[in-house]
């Protein structure tokens, strides 16, 4: 087992937990709500604003939750190929807007509608002769018209887009709140914004609230426990439903533990990777 601070930068960044980022030459830029980071291959991160950053939550304890997830033989196999996975502690507005425009899309999707976005109401910045735009503060956003926000290629997502950040600028939705709240009353808080149903608001708890007890379940997920997990998931219908979700999420943390985000991590890139899919 590598040590807690190894990280393999690319398996990361391409694993579907944030999508404003780009490669060049060996090192990575990436926004992250009104900071931009550098990370090289070493997982060295240098952010514009001279800040201190814990994108990478190298203050998890890796090696007590690889040993708390492995139960089986496919976890450990997803482990094994791909053990310098780490998931992110992003800027939770960003989180919340990508994964609001998420639904029912792909990643190269969301990312040109983030970038657009970005370029339409943030803030440009250069560095090092590159051009970078910033992620829009939340009342920049929340000003906007629906149909502004559609010209961004986000369709019907646009009037959720505008209402959830109003809700964060009139504080109706406070973050640092959710992030001290358990899993189940961040996650209540979080249904009340339009477009954030079960899954959506398992990626925002899991990638940016510090919850690893969030087990994001979407088509792939339920293709993937219904694959590997047949005898100790019954999942009977392809789509399920809210009732079915909270029962479900309930036998997987009893199964993986209160680290189970990671697994879901896991085994999400395990399977995107053995059908070939783009990330990036």
């Amino acid at each position: 087992m590598k040590n807690k601070f190894t990280i393999d930068v690319d398996n990361s960044i391409n694993s579907g937990q944030v999508f404003l980022w780009q490669k060049n030459e060996m090192d990575w830029y990436g926004i992250d709500g009104q900071n931009i980071l550098k990370i090289n291959q070493n997982g060295a991160i240098k952010s514009i604003k001279n800040v201190k950053t814990e994108f990478f939550r190298k203050n998890d304890d890796i090696q007590k939750i690889i040993k708390s997830i492995s139960k089986d033989k496919t976890i450990k196999k997803a482990v094994n190929e791909y053990e310098g996975l780490r998931i992110f502690s992003q800027d939770p507005f960003q989180c919340m807007i990508s994964f609001i425009i998420s639904s029912n899309s792909n990643i190269q999707k969301i990312k040109n509608s983030l970038e657009k976005i970005s370029e339409k109401f943030g803030t440009k910045v250069k560095i090092q002769n590159k051009e970078f735009f910033l992620f829009p503060k939340p009342e920049k956003i929340a000003k906007a018209s629906i149909e502004e926000i559609k010209t961004c290629g986000v369709g019907y997502r646009a009037p959720f887009i505008k209402e959830a950040a109003k809700m964060v600028t009139l504080k109706k939705v406070n973050f640092e709140y959710l992030k001290n709240s358990d899993y189940n009353e961040a996650k209540r808080n979080l249904r009340l914004i339009p477009g954030v149903g079960n899954k959506v608001a398992d990626c925002i708890m899991l990638f940016s609230l510090n919850k690893l007890d969030a087990f994001p379940l979407d088509t792939w997920m339920i293709k993937i426990l219904e694959k590997y997990y047949s005898n100790e998931f019954q999942i009977e219908t392809k789509t399920i439903t809210e009732k079915q979700y909270e029962i479900l999420h309930k036998k997987i943390v009893d199964y993986f533990g209160p680290y189970c985000g990671y697994a879901q991590q896991f085994l999400f890139k395990m399977e995107r990777e053995n059908y070939e899919k783009k990330w990036l």
